[in-house]
């Protein structure tokens, strides 16, 4: 069937004019030269148009759609939104972003939002578990990885709260969050935005929390005794990865390039770790993350998921309306345990993909399937580990390496060998004089409502500060000195004051506005820098 109807507009975004052609059935994208000659033209189909104007669209075939009102609507589409902006994040230029880019976009749309500039750590969260959230379709957060982990904490404890339930108990099955959770990237780390959208792009973000897409993704609780120290999606590692963390907070006025060279100098100390890694398998028929594949928009492995996970959700019109036992599971089967000398030990809920590394530290991991990849690398040599790490930057299989291991699991326990407990307190104190003072004060809060009270009152504040001022010098500290004996755990860039921890997969918590990477090969090639790329991803073409 066809229509006459033609709308034509033009726009520009940023510096560049295009002519916008809206038929019945394809929104026409062509950008025009300044002699107002047509370049190039992208065609997409007319259900994946944000909006109109004005007039009537028909979208599907024998469906006619009349906005009177002016005013799109989807079923999961926001109308409005609590906006939180770190202004210091990244170039600092969150601010700017949003108001100049976002804004707009979210005005065009229909979307009211309340705006909230953070002048602290953790006012994002402290908001979101006391505030009234009524009449909020979503939380948004423009800034980096740092920002999500905020409302993240947030969310799921405000969630958690208000169902009567206990995150501090390991074994409970916490209840998925109602509202979704939209990222603007704007940091100077955005691995969550570019895991599950495959490019860091502000409109290509705008234009999923605007249109209402909607991703589950899996969380991992890390608990200490019985309190819950953190929440984390991307990384748990222990080792070298914790290694360079905390020796980057200790050159943190060198901005970003503190990682490489925190990597190098860590790299070159040559350390390796004595540990006791168990872990619960996950059933091994469901996924593999030796099986090559990856998970894209509408991964069928994680389809099945959400049926097996909520297996109710059907009966009751939607998976947040009960609570569901989706770990009773976990009790079934055996835990396999390891020990040895590990270069790292790393827990992903996610490929924890970055434009360094398009297929990330494991390219297999999937997003919503309620289960996280354990990679175990195993003390070797340096140019065996270097190899490791170079082909995270590559296309080339890390897992098929001699000395790496990875899991398929759904919770995890490290734990040092007998009579460690003590010396690795106190080694970590005087190690790490990087782990944040406030930081430190929410574990110890969150520890004082479990039943370990006598761990959260120990006061290191102050022997941190001692044993920062007897630090060792810029570059002997790290080749000349002493090899520690315990490393920390870096969860999701920050450092956890424990060593000994239980990691569980939480399948399904939270909801994205975003809808997976849907071109794996347009990911790979995609940067922030790249204007060519970007167009494409913004229009999925």
């Amino acid at each position: 069937m066809e229509t006459d109807l033609r709308l034509e507009s033009s726009l520009w975004v940023g510096s560049k004019r295009y002519r916008a052609v809206l038929t019945g059935w394809h929104f026409n994208w062509t950008e025009v030269d300044k002699k107002n000659r047509d370049k190039k033209t992208i065609s997409v189909p007319v259900a994946e148009v944000v909006g109109v104007e004005e007039g009537r669209v028909e979208i599907l075939p024998q469906k006619l759609v009349e906005d009177k009102d002016k005013d799109f609507t989807g079923p999961l589409r926001p109308h409005r939104l609590l906006v939180f902006i770190n202004p210091f994040g990244g170039k600092r230029k969150g601010r700017k972003i949003y108001h100049s880019v976002v804004a707009p976009l979210f005005e065009l749309a229909g979307i009211s939002s309340h705006v909230i500039v953070t002048e602290r750590a953790n006012q994002a969260r402290d908001h979101l578990l006391k505030k009234d959230l009524t009449g909020f379709d979503g939380v948004v957060c423009v800034g980096g990885d740092g920002m999500f982990s905020e409302i993240l904490h947030g969310l799921i404890g405000r969630t958690q709260q208000e169902a009567g339930l206990c995150e501090n108990d390991p074994a409970v099955t916490l209840q998925p969050c109602p509202l979704h959770i939209g990222i603007i990237p704007a940091g100077s780390t955005d691995c969550v935005c570019y895991a599950t959208v495959g490019v860091i792009d502000h409109v290509t973000s705008a234009l999923h929390i605007i249109i209402g897409d909607s991703q589950p993704l899996d969380v991992c609780s890390v608990h200490h005794a019985s309190a819950l120290v953190r929440y984390s999606v991307s990384l748990v590692g222990y080792g070298f990865y914790g290694d360079v963390l905390a020796e980057s907070e200790k050159h943190r006025w060198m901005g970003p390039l503190r990682y490489d060279f925190s990597g190098t100098m860590v790299y070159l100390s040559n350390r390796s770790y004595a540990g006791i890694v168990q872990y619960l398998p996950a059933d091994p028929l469901l996924s593999s993350p030796r099986d090559k594949t990856r998970c894209l928009s509408g991964c069928s492995v994680c389809s099945r998921s959400t049926e097996r996970l909520f297996p109710h959700s059907s009966d009751s019109g939607s998976m947040y309306s009960s609570h569901l036992s989706q770990f009773s599971s976990d009790s079934q089967g055996e835990w396999v345990s390891v020990e040895g000398k590990f270069r790292c030990v790393s827990l992903t809920c996610m490929s924890s993909s970055c434009p360094r590394s398009p297929l990330g530290l494991s390219p297999s991991a999937h997003l919503a399937d309620g289960t996280g990849d354990l990679i175990l690398v195993w003390d070797t040599h340096p140019l065996g580990f270097l190899k490791f790490l170079y082909r995270h930057t590559s296309t080339q299989d890390q897992f098929d390496l001699p000395f790496v291991e990875v899991h398929r699991v759904k919770a995890v326990r490290f734990s040092l060998p007998s009579g460690r407990e003590e010396e690795a307190y106190e080694e970590i104190v005087g190690q790490n004089g990087g782990v944040d003072e406030e930081e430190r004060e929410y574990v110890e809060s969150v520890s004082r409502s479990g039943s370990q009270q006598g761990l959260a009152e120990r006061d290191t504040g102050q022997e941190m500060k001692n044993k920062q001022k007897a630090a060792t010098p810029f570059l002997c500290g790290m080749c000349c000195s002493k090899s520690p004996s315990v490393s920390v755990w870096n969860c999701d860039g920050e450092i956890l004051p424990f060593t000994e921890i239980l990691c569980r997969i939480h399948g399904q918590l939270v909801r994205l506005y975003a809808r997976g990477i849907e071109d794996g090969a347009a990911a790979q090639n995609c940067s922030e820098e790249s204007d060519k790329c970007e167009r494409r991803c913004i229009l999925h073409k």
